[in-house]
């Protein structure tokens, strides 16, 4: 955590480009305001947390996954941060991806945005001082640059706890962190939440997640941001509650490494989010040595019980299936993120957990995999390749496939779904406004829900030609 000076040092260089925010953004801030009065912040530090209990605030409570995450409403949640810090955030979103409103490409910054203090209120009560920022990679940098601020945040519910004590160890409903997705490229604002529990319904590790209204005030009362899916996250309690012990080192790849072709192992691109301390990365070294070993086409046993020591095949091999099945192109077999591995201590292997879904369920725009990866380059992919070339992989991943068809994603089941859901979502989806929405227009929302339905469809059809 950042202390008060840091935070300020941070912050400093970017102010001074708030001028020309303005001039992007002058529907969000007050124009009148100069660079000097932003920087000058009111002393916060005195305050009672009145709303405070040990159910909704504190960490000696359990995740209550009822209430945050319930299936069948849509719960509003409301973020309220100052003006001054909110000027900032844009300041800062500026010096990371340029002007407001203005496409012009560039690279994923290397740097998050930064965190400010805010409110967050919800069914009546307060939870102070939490530590809000905007989150993403593309989704990030293209909503930004398209002049569109449904952008997606994170909550850390103790990030200044240094700065206020009162808050020390503050949580919702026992959650630390959450993020807060926007729903980018998803006009039926549902992938994120059907896969996940796609994922979860068929025995995988995986995010928790429920549909939000969001409200953000940001000086002059709540603008409505639109509709949000929420994400249990896997560093918080995902670890915690879905594994036996959450001591295991987990890794958030992304970069050349996390392709694991054959030489391109690099410690940058399996960034640790536990244990990030222990400049040891034996657990991937070994993955990667084995995965390449020649003994895969001299000795395919062999191979394959040396795999299993140290890499969860079966779960990989379930995911994969599911993740074929369902279509989802911006994750491992197209791009090299949106994955994370947990070096699960019970067994001492690499398992595979899922995560953000947005593109799922579709064929998408960089094109899914087959069902039997001929538009795969195995060397380049070779979780998938390697596996799928042997037999006894083989077999068991075919298995998962007719499983999931006929169970999780069983087409029929899936169209009422998609008809549920909906309807739960469709008065907030349309009514999101104008520089707060990817609805071009109210009829966009049911236009993108059919598109499921018509999907969940020709995966069933296609997954039966595949097993026939």
């Amino acid at each position: 955590m950042l202390n008060q000076k840091t935070k300020f040092l941070r912050i400093l260089p970017i102010l001074f480009l708030f001028l020309s925010v303005l001039s992007s953004c002058s529907d969000t801030v007050d124009s009148d305001v100069l660079p000097e009065e932003i920087i000058e912040e009111v002393d916060d530090t005195e305050f009672e947390p009145t709303d405070w209990t040990v159910e909704t605030h504190s960490n000696d409570a359990d995740p209550d996954f009822e209430e945050v995450f319930e299936d069948n409403s849509v719960k509003r949640l409301d973020i309220v941060i100052s003006s001054t810090r909110w000027a900032s955030m844009l300041a800062d979103m500026k010096s990371l991806y340029g002007t407001f409103g203005t496409r012009n490409g560039g690279s994923f910054s290397d740097e998050n945005p930064i965190f400010v203090p805010a409110e967050v209120f919800y069914e009546g009560k307060e939870w102070y001082r939490v530590g809000v920022r905007f989150k993403g990679n593309s989704s990030l940098q293209n909503t930004w640059q398209s002049g569109n601020l449904k952008l997606s945040f994170k909550l850390d519910f103790d990030e200044f706890e240094d700065d206020y004590p009162q808050i020390k160890n503050q949580r919702f409903y026992g959650f630390k962190k959450l993020s807060l997705k926007n729903n980018y490229n998803d006009r039926s604002m549902l992938r994120e939440k059907v896969a996940a529990d796609i994922f979860r319904n068929v025995g995988l590790v995986s995010s928790h997640t429920a549909i939000y209204e969001v409200y953000v005030d940001h000086g002059d009362g709540p603008v409505y941001f639109g509709v949000y899916t929420i994400v249990e996250e896997v560093d918080d309690t995902v670890i915690d509650s879905q594994f036996s012990d959450n001591d295991g080192n987990l890794y958030k790849p992304d970069g050349d490494g996390a392709s694991f072709s054959s030489g391109s192992f690099s410690k940058a691109d399996f960034v640790k989010e536990t244990n990030e301390d222990d400049a040891d990365w034996s657990d991937i070294e070994s993955l990667f040595a084995i995965l390449h070993d020649g003994s895969r086409t001299t000795d395919p046993a062999a191979w394959r019980s040396n795999l299993e020591k140290v890499f969860d095949t079966d779960t990989f091999l379930k995911y994969l299936a599911t993740n074929t099945v369902i279509q989802n192109w911006d994750t491992y077999g197209r791009m090299t993120h949106n994955y994370f591995l947990y070096n699960n201590p019970e067994n001492n292997k690499l398992t595979w957990i899922p995560w953000d879904n947005n593109e799922s369920l579709q064929e998408g725009n960089q094109g899914s995999l087959t069902l039997n990866f001929s538009n795969l380059s195995s060397s380049s992919w070779p979780l998938i390749g390697y596996l799928y070339a042997d037999a006894n992989y083989r077999a068991i991943y075919d298995s998962y496939v007719e499983q999931v068809v006929n169970g999780a994603f069983e087409a029929t089941a899936m169209q009422n779904l998609y008809t549920s859901y909906g309807a739960l979502v469709s008065p907030y989806a349309t009514k999101e406004i104008a520089g707060h929405t990817f609805l071009n227009g109210s009829s966009d929302f049911q236009s993108a829900i059919n598109q499921l339905k018509t999907h969940a469809t020709s995966r069933a059809a296609a997954v039966k030609a595949y097993l026939d």
